[in-house]
C-alpha cells in the first residue's frame, strides 16, 4: 500500500508542474486542461492512501497468510472468541474485524486481546463467538492470528494450552505426542452428569484398530467440550493415539481446522 501511495504521489506531483507549465499565460481555460488531475492526486489521493496503508498495518500481511513482523516466532495460544466487530476498513469488499478473545497460553494465563484482521466473508462463520482460533501474543497482551503456522505447530500448541489447563494428563499428553495414529469406532457415549471447566464428562467406549488390522476396545471417562460430542455419538469414526506398549489409555485427537 505504502508503495503505490509513494508512485500515485510521484504521478501528482509529474502532472501538477505540467499543469502548472501548461496553464501560465494561457489564461482562465488553461487552467481546466487534462494536468488538473495533478494537484487532485497530490492533495487528496495520495495522502488518503498513506493513512489507509498506516491504519491497515499488518491487514495486508495477514491477507497474504502472515502476520505482522513483530507477531513472527511469539508463542502461540488458544483464543476463544468473545465478540465480533467491524473497524470500518475493508480491502476488496473484505472486512477488518476486530476479534475480542478470551486466550488460554500455553503456561496456564488467561487474559483477553483483541485482534484486527481482514476475513474473506466466506470465513465469517468461523470468527463466530464461542469459536477458538488459534493467535500469537506478545508479552503486552496483544494478539494477531496465527495464520503463519503450521498444523505441527498448532496442534502442539493445543496440546500444551489442554495440559496446562488440566483438559489432558501428563500422560495423555505422552501418547499425543509419542503414540501412534489409528482409527476407532465410538461404540458408546453416556454422559455422567458431571461439568468440568465448562465441559462434559462422559464414559466413551471406542474399539480401535490396530496397525496389524487386529482391534481392541476401551471405555475411558472423558472431559469433552461441546464441539466434540456430536463428532464422538456412538457409530461415529475418530482418530486416536495410542503407545503400542500400553493400551490402557487413548487419546481421541482433537485437531484445529
Amino acid at each position: 500500500m505504502k508503495t503505490i501511495a509513494w508512485i500515485v504521489l510521484l504521478i501528482g506531483a509529474a502532472c501538477t508542474a505540467m499543469y502548472v507549465a501548461t496553464g501560465l499565460g494561457g489564461g482562465p481555460v488553461a487552467w481546466a486542461n487534462g494536468w488538473l488531475a495533478g494537484p487532485i492526486l497530490l492533495v487528496f489521493v495520495a495522502p488518503t492512501l498513506f493513512s489507509l496503508a498506516g491504519k491497515l498495518g499488518g491487514g495486508f500481511a495477514a491477507l497474504r497468510g502472515g502476520v505482522p513482523k513483530q507477531f513472527r516466532g511469539a508463542p502461540i495460544g488458544m483464543g476463544t472468541v468473545i465478540s465480533v466487530g467491524r473497524t470500518g476498513l475493508s480491502v476488496n469488499d473484505q472486512p477488518q474485524l476486530a476479534i475480542q478473545l478470551r486466550v488460554d497460553a500455553a503456561d496456564g494465563r488467561s487474559f483477553v486481546g483483541t485482534a484486527r484482521q481482514i476475513v474473506d466473508l466466506t470465513e465469517l462463520g468461523a470468527v463466530q463467538p464461542g469459536a477458538v482460533l488459534p493467535v500469537r501474543y506478545l508479552p503486552d497482551g496483544s494478539v494477531a492470528l496465527a495464520t503463519d503456522a503450521s498444523q505441527p505447530e498448532l496442534q502442539a500448541a493445543l496440546n500444551r494450552v489442554q495440559l496446562a489447563k488440566g483438559h489432558i494428563t501428563p500422560q495423555q499428553l505422552r501418547i499425543a505426542e509419542h503414540g501412534i495414529d489409528a482409527s476407532a469406532v465410538v461404540l458408546a457415549m453416556a454422559p455422567t452428569g458431571e461439568i468440568r471447566d465448562g465441559r462434559t464428562v462422559a464414559k466413551v467406549t471406542l474399539r480401535i484398530t490396530r496397525p496389524d488390522h487386529t482391534m481392541f476396545d476401551l471405555t475411558q471417562e472423558k472431559a469433552l467440550p461441546q464441539s466434540a460430542i456430536p463428532r464422538v455419538q456412538p457409530g461415529s469414526a475418530v482418530q486416536v493415539k495410542y503407545l503400542p506398549h500400553d493400551e490402557s489409555e487413548v487419546a481421541i485427537v482433537t485437531s484445529l481446522a
